[in-house]
């Protein structure tokens, strides 16, 4: 999302714009996700939900982006629903190939595939928007959890911290909230858990269930999001987590879903599972997506001197809490284009 919306946003103001792509196509983790672009509802909820966010970025992001929603409408990409699902926010739901390939449109030709930026350009600005360091286990074992090597990769496996390294290495500053990740937890081992699968096999439902690690202790969810969970069945022997659920639960509600379905795919897919009396327990292991850590940026998504960075290169937003990664990638991408050009 936010390298392709800062070259979009460059190419119709007339610039020049190479997109290097490190994978084998565009849209990286956007085109694995649900879709949905949203903000909270008022700026005081996004700050206590967020507090160790930069209260700055996020006026940015709370400001811009009902507009830049219609701009992507502008551009073309189809909506599939105007409704998040959650009354503390508000956004739009697109359906992720017409987005990216409303994006890619704008951003013109001189796009290329299976070409990583590997050091930064002598003439010109850039813009990081490599996806964040999600991938690459050895930063996440620094950063985030000693048990990297087991979390699932919920996330395009090219987001592994190229932008991170040539930041710092421009002398760029890390952001607050390095050790912190967005992700969910997804059913375990033997699960065969597709690229397709990542939204639709989430296990959403702790609220709903005893959450234990294989050791037997215990964790009381703290968020409405669960962000919390996952963050903490990371730190767990082999980033594992068993949610039991009583069976009176299964009829649950979880926006679109009962509890019921989310254990049914999870079983589907071979998760391990007992059943016992009037409870279903399934193993599951911490899925990360992204993470909320990376340089730090100012309100003109400046790292350093003709670098700027968007999207999980950037961080500091969503710090302490949770917040639409794609809304950010998205209005600090166009930013950091305008910035790029001395625009912004």
């Amino acid at each position: 999302m936010a390298g392709l919306a800062a070259a979009a946003e460059a190419t119709a103001l007339g610039a020049r714009v190479t997109v290097l792509e490190r994978g084998d196509r565009a849209g990286g983790s956007m085109l694995l996700s649900s879709g949905v672009v949203w903000r909270y509802r008022d700026f005081d909820t996004f700050r206590a939900e967020c507090p160790g966010g930069d209260p700055a970025l996020q006026r940015l992001v709370f400001d811009n982006l009902d507009g830049d929603l219609a701009w992507l409408e502008a551009l073309g990409a189809r909506v599939v629903g105007r409704d998040t699902g959650n009354p503390r926010t508000t956004g739009v739901r697109f359906e992720p190939r017409s987005l990216n390939d409303a994006l890619l449109e704008t951003a013109g030709t001189d796009v290329r595939l299976g070409v990583p930026l590997q050091d930064l350009p002598d003439g010109g600005p850039v813009v990081l928007a490599t996806g964040g360091f999600q991938a690459d286990r050895e930063l996440v074992r620094e950063h985030v959890t000693p048990e990297a090597d087991h979390l699932m990769l919920r996330a395009a496996p090219w987001s592994a911290g190229d932008g991170l390294r040539l930041g710092l290495a421009a002398g760029a500053a890390l952001s607050a909230g390095m050790e912190q990740i967005y992700g969910r937890n997804m059913p375990a081992p033997p699960a065969r858990v597709r690229e397709g699968d990542l939204v639709r096999l989430a296990q959403l439902y702790a609220h709903h269930a005893t959450v234990t690690n294989e050791r037997g202790e215990g964790h009381e969810v703290r968020t409405w999001s669960e962000i919390d969970v996952v963050q903490w069945t990371a730190r767990q022997p082999r980033a594992r987590a068993w949610f039991e659920v009583e069976r009176s639960a299964l009829v649950e509600r979880v926006r679109d879903r009962t509890v019921g379905d989310m254990v049914e795919a999870a079983v589907q897919a071979g998760a391990p599972v007992e059943r016992s009396g009037g409870s279903v327990k399934i193993e599951t292991v911490a899925g990360i997506t992204s993470t909320l850590g990376g340089l730090r940026i100012d309100d003109h998504a400046r790292v350093a001197a003709g670098v700027f960075a968007a999207g999980g290169d950037a961080g500091g937003i969503a710090t302490g809490g949770y917040a639409s990664g794609l809304a950010s990638a998205l209005v600090l991408g166009r930013i950091a284009a305008r910035s790029a050009l001395g625009i912004a």
